[in-house]
């Protein structure tokens, strides 16, 4: 029983201590945590993102993302891609923010 509540504790407290969802993008692939491919439509995507100004506003995981030009903020350093084939991460940029999120 005290396993149970110290690992549910545990899980809500990571929960709530990830950071947002910040992102840095780079010129180099080989410094990049995610290789993205931008496709053209939400149907091809792994993740449709919406773009904000406010570091407030992004979540982890959530599509939501905030640009930083400090690669030490940032929770992930991208590196776009021209090529689907090189890319780990499939994404469709929207105008709409409630169209956010993982697929």
């Amino acid at each position: 029983m005290k396993l149970k509540l110290f690992l549910s504790i545990g899980v809500l407290l990571f929960a709530f201590s990830t950071k947002a969802q910040v992102v840095y993008k780079t010129s180099y692939k080989s410094e990049a945590d995610k290789v993205i491919y931008v496709t053209e439509y939400k149907s091809e995507a792994d993740m449709i993102v919406y773009e904000t100004k406010y570091k407030s506003e992004s979540k982890p995981y959530s599509g939501i993302w905030y640009w930083t030009t400090f690669k030490s903020e940032a929770d992930w350093a991208v590196y776009f891609t021209k090529y689907k084939s090189e890319a780990n991460l499939k994404v469709y940029f929207t105008k709409f923010k409630s169209e956010a999120g993982v697929k």
